[in-house]
């Protein structure tokens, strides 16, 4: 009888044993997966920082631009006002 409860222990022992084991694997895989992860965010960061420079920067000709043409019109309009008084 006390044979058959310590060989009860011990299997219980190495099932634990190994489900211990299954977790240490479980945790590097997600501690891997984690890391992967926050690595991608870094670089999706980095490329949508830049991505919003390369877009202020193309807004901002666009608005120099604009206040130019709007400038050239004003101009216009005022020296056909003048041409025509």
């Amino acid at each position: 009888m006390q044979e058959n409860n310590h060989e009860l222990l011990l299997s219980r022992i190495k099932d634990l044993e190994k489900k211990v084991q299954h977790l240490r694997i479980s945790r590097r895989v997600l501690m891997s997966l984690v890391t992967r992860q926050e690595q991608d965010k870094a670089v999706q960061i980095l490329e949508l920082l830049e991505e919003n420079r390369r877009l202020r920067r193309t807004n901002n000709r666009f608005a120099q631009t604009l206040w130019l043409k709007n400038r050239q019109i004003l101009e216009l309009t005022l020296s056909k006002k003048q041409g025509n008084s």
